[in-house]
């Protein structure tokens, strides 16, 4: 679903391994392993996991000659697990050697990520560049210009500042490194068109860590290119402050119309669940309203008139239940991830707030009859009691389901 409120950035669109960035197409999401890609086994499971929950490409580091020689086996292991998801090379220092030396890797990828600060030093950077995107044209692949600050061009930034310095209106240190940084992705991709790329094969980011940089990096480059964009927040951080720092700065950018493929640079806690980063970046896209991945289930924050654990309880079982079923749904049903549920905890909003879902309850507050009146389509259907009322529940969503989405 794409929001008609928010008009979107014109851009050339790009294919990756089948997916669409940019154009018409929806936003999509991306996320990157962490695992050793020479490690087969243990790389072609994390790509499964990121696929299944939602990622639309997947990104792997090729950082020496043992993990390039395994991205083709990581392919082949992910085709006879069924995933289908477009690998992306990330490539530093030395890509021009690694993909020359591995005709098998540059072929199983399906785009090269290239980072402009570190593709090469001095005389070598043109050269080691340009290598890479001649190979990237010949196997066919496009390429992501992913500009990093903290691997800058140095010798583009104090040239810049020098300019600056110079000026009879010097500006903030802070503009010229967002110059910098703009500069750096533009130079690069139309160095990529000198030597034969097309802007349909041409993707730019532009990553900073902190929220102001980056909305005013991407504002800029938006204005001066129509390549697609990929969004990001680069060391975002750990828990809520890399999830509120990547929304807070992802979200202005969107609501803009800026970004056509999105990864949200969560630091896992040890031993953490690396998908969260997709249900982060998909949870982003669908509560703006602008791609639909799951049912969404709205429930009351608490107060003193919910004592009990029941509604949170319920609340979180939903939730779980919805997700781990949207596997199966998703084939059977098509338009169920538009689904909207309610878990409410007492009188006062839950029937009002039951009746705008498409399916809703509304439990017993503190001193309230022990029944959950529930809403479907906006007028009450039945009311439930007993113990298993989180079992009833489900069996009515799925009733609901197969009513609804199994007829289209």
């Amino acid at each position: 679903m794409t929001s008609s409120l928010i008009a979107r950035r014109a851009c050339v669109p790009v294919t990756v391994g089948g997916v669409v960035i940019g154009g018409d197409a929806p936003i999509v999401v991306q996320s990157m392993t962490n695992t050793d890609t020479a490690d087969i086994e243990a790389t072609a499971r994390q790509s499964a996991a990121l696929a299944r929950a939602g990622s639309e490409i997947v990104r792997i580091t090729v950082d020496r000659d043992e993990a390039a020689k395994a991205v083709p086996h990581i392919r082949d292991r992910l085709a006879q697990m069924g995933v289908t998801v477009p690998l992306v090379g990330d490539f530093h220092y030395n890509g021009h050697t690694l993909l020359a030396d591995n005709p098998a890797c540059a072929e199983a990828l399906a785009k090269y990520r290239i980072n402009p600060g570190n593709v090469g030093f001095k005389a070598k950077r043109d050269r080691q560049f340009s290598a890479i995107v001649e190979l990237a044209l010949r196997h066919g692949k496009p390429v992501r210009i992913g500009v990093n600050w903290g691997s800058l061009d140095q010798e583009l930034l104090t040239r810049l500042m020098d300019e600056n310095a110079a000026s009879a209106a010097p500006k903030d240190a802070r503009a010229i490194l967002h110059e910098a940084i703009v500069q750096s992705g533009l130079r690069s991709a139309e160095r990529a068109e000198e030597l034969g790329m097309k802007p349909d094969a041409i993707v730019i980011s532009a990553k900073v860590s902190a929220v102001q940089d980056l909305i005013n990096v991407y504002t800029l480059l938006a204005a001066r290119c129509r390549y697609a964009l990929h969004l990001g927040l680069t060391e975002a951080g750990m828990g809520s402050k890399g999830i509120v720092a990547s929304t807070a700065a992802i979200g202005i950018l969107l609501q803009q119309g800026i970004g056509d493929t999105i990864r949200i640079s969560l630091t896992p806690d040890p031993g953490g669940d690396r998908t969260q980063e997709v249900r982060v970046a998909q949870e982003i896209l669908q509560t703006m309203g602008l791609r639909s991945f799951v049912p969404i289930v709205a429930a009351c924050p608490g107060c003193g008139r919910t004592t009990s654990t029941l509604f949170q309880e319920l609340a979180s079982e939903i939730a779980t239940y919805v997700r781990e079923r949207m596997p199966q749904w998703r084939g059977r049903y098509p338009g169920v991830e538009g689904l909207n549920l309610a878990v409410m905890g007492c009188i006062v909003n839950g029937p009002g707030e039951s009746k705008h879902a498409d399916i809703g309850i509304s439990l017993p507050g503190t001193g309230e009859a022990p029944s959950a009146p529930v809403y479907i389509d906006g007028k009450k259907a039945t009311t439930l009691h007993g113990a298993n009322i989180a079992g009833q529940f489900k069996a009515l969503v799925e009733e609901y389901v197969d009513r609804r989405y199994g007829r289209s």
